[in-house]
């Protein structure tokens, strides 16, 4: 793994359902350039969710603690 997550389980879900309602209403303004722009806006909260990886918030030096990133690493093994 190149990156270190720094996004806690709580916040990626809210970050997940956050950017797909995101994505949903930029649909209605898709023919306009500001609906294009937000489309990508929320695709990115998506995949920072998912990935749980947040460039801006590693910008400014935030990490998980040791022992939420082994339970994250735990749940995803089974």
């Amino acid at each position: 793994m190149f990156y270190m997550k720094n996004v806690p389980m709580l916040e990626r879900i809210m970050r997940v359902v956050a950017g797909m309602a995101i994505a949903m209403l930029s649909i209605a303004y898709w023919t306009r350039p500001v609906g294009i722009v937000v489309a990508i806006a929320a695709l990115g909260i998506v995949v920072s969710g998912l990935v749980g990886f947040c460039p801006a918030c590693a910008l400014v030096g935030r990490r998980l603690k040791k022992a939420q990133t082994r339970a994250s690493q735990a749940q995803a093994k089974g």
